[in-house]
């Protein structure tokens, strides 16, 4: 073969690595794995469509969920260390509420999703 003439599988070769280079990096895979994994809980995600409506505090919201103040702070913990809500202290009381707008928009298509599904 002529210099310079590349053979279809030296061209099928470039492709294959340009295709490679599209796969999302592990670290971002890893990332998103965390997110999804934190909205794969429906306490979670029951915690989060409440807090949707505005912060609470931890006793309102284990009486919304009749579940227990140390279960719900369990979650809570969860999605703080995900950054997915926040909270602020007000005498004993601490008060949380969701610190980032893409989990509404991610718990919102979540939703659309399991509708659609039926």
């Amino acid at each position: 073969m002529a210099s310079g003439i590349e053979s279809q599988d030296q061209i099928n070769n470039k492709d294959e690595l340009d295709q490679r280079k599209k796969i999302l990096p592990a670290v971002t895979a890893s990332a998103m794995a965390a997110t999804f994994k934190a909205l794969a809980d429906p306490t979670r995600l029951r915690l989060l469509s409440i807090l949707f409506h505005g912060e609470c505090c931890v006793n309102e919201l284990a009486d919304a969920l009749e579940m227990s103040q140390s279960a719900v702070s369990h979650q809570l913990r969860i999605l703080r260390n995900l950054k997915f809500v926040s909270n602020r202290r007000d005498g004993h009381l601490i008060f949380y509420r969701i610190d980032d707008d893409h989990i509404s928009d991610l718990f919102q298509r979540s939703l659309e999703h399991s509708e659609h599904l039926g």
